[in-house]
């Protein structure tokens, strides 16, 4: 039995844990901006007191516009850089209290998967180093031991070894080059794969051949995965929940298929509705229904809720009260906003 269909049997075997694989507690990511002189300016508001738990085996889609905080928040779990306040529990640890040495440790259980295969791998690098590379830096297997857990992990990609080790990433596709990123992500055995737009620049047929390996990886190997996108598709596509993040903070968090049936929160529902959709009785498009207005600025959100200023059915407690995720059922539906729709 190879060293990855072990990993897989004892991640199939071992019961389902109760507890979170992933806690963010109340996370906050800020950046200084400087004027001439080196003068404070102001103060990004990037992302704001975030919360959210990640069980084994799950998969959180997290969607927002650009700007949103989703990339940021990414970086803030993985310590990429570190949040100006807040917890990230992984596993027991509360990452922002390691020291770099304990940090790189925990690192070989979560890894992150980029948008630009091209620019997350080393050009001048053969694909056997670049998915070797976390095998030198977190495991004491001997070369030969590497090598042949190099061709384990590309023919579990859907690349034949023989073929693809010996090349370059230049010399692949796009498709291809992120196969090679998802297997030097998952060669450490990790827990967690957080997912930046990881499908995002590649084509249609592509994204769903990429889709198809997440699910194949997460139900053989007991993956988890944080799925950033800004395609509402695709995230309804994989995620058991969807964090819906707006200006920084989380809009509404809850299952994906309530969500997407009926979205409590406006900006979800505005979202939602930007997204062309076929009547099937007449087979024309919808035209989506865009947001009035322009979109806030990090540097000076509003006050109270931060969508108050493109909401339709804002009143005056918007301005004055900031909305606090609110409970609503018992599906562990959290929506941030005085008027939650249809309640």
């Amino acid at each position: 039995m190879t060293v990855i269909d072990e990993a897989a049997r004892t991640a199939r075997e071992e019961p389902s844990s109760t507890e979170p694989l992933l806690s963010v507690r109340n996370l906050v990511q800020e950046y200084v901006t400087r004027g001439p002189g080196g003068v404070k300016a102001g103060v990004v508001h990037a992302v704001t007191d975030v919360s959210f738990d990640l069980m084994p085996g799950e998969t959180l889609g997290v969607v927002g516009e650009t700007g949103s905080g989703k990339s940021t928040l990414a970086r803030a779990i993985i310590q990429v850089e570190r949040p100006v306040s807040g917890e990230v529990v992984f596993q027991g640890q509360d990452l922002v209290t390691l020291d770099r040495r304990r940090l790189k440790a925990t690192r070989a259980r979560m890894q992150m998967v980029y948008q630009d295969p091209f620019g997350s791998l080393n050009p001048r690098w053969r694909i056997e180093d670049v998915v070797a590379e976390p095998l030198v830096g977190h495991t004491d297997l001997t070369k030969e031991e590497r090598g042949a857990r190099v061709d384990e992990l590309l023919d579990l990609v859907g690349l034949d070894p023989r073929q693809y080790r010996r090349r370059r990433p230049m010399e692949l596709s796009g498709g291809q080059a992120q196969r090679v990123a998802i297997a030097r992500a998952i060669a450490p055995e990790p827990a967690l794969i957080i997912c930046d737009e990881a499908v995002s620049s590649l084509d249609v047929l592509i994204q769903a051949q990429v889709l198809n390996l997440f699910e194949k990886l997460r139900a053989d190997l007991g993956l988890s995965y944080v799925f950033i996108a800004h395609d509402l598709a695709t995230v309804k596509q994989v995620s058991d929940r969807v964090a819906v993040m707006h200006l920084g903070q989380l809009a509404e968090v809850g299952p994906a298929a309530e969500i997407y049936q009926a979205p409590k929160h406006p900006y979800t529902r505005a979202l939602l509705g930007s997204v062309p959709v076929l009547d099937p009785a007449t087979g024309a498009a919808r035209r989506p229904v865009p947001l009035t207005g322009e979109p806030p600025s990090p540097l000076n959100p509003p006050s109270g809720c931060r969508f108050r200023t493109r909401c339709p059915i804002a009143q005056d407690v918007c301005a004055e009260v900031e909305p606090r995720p609110t409970p609503i059922g018992d599906g562990g539906r959290r929506v941030a906003c005085h008027f939650p729709l249809g309640e």
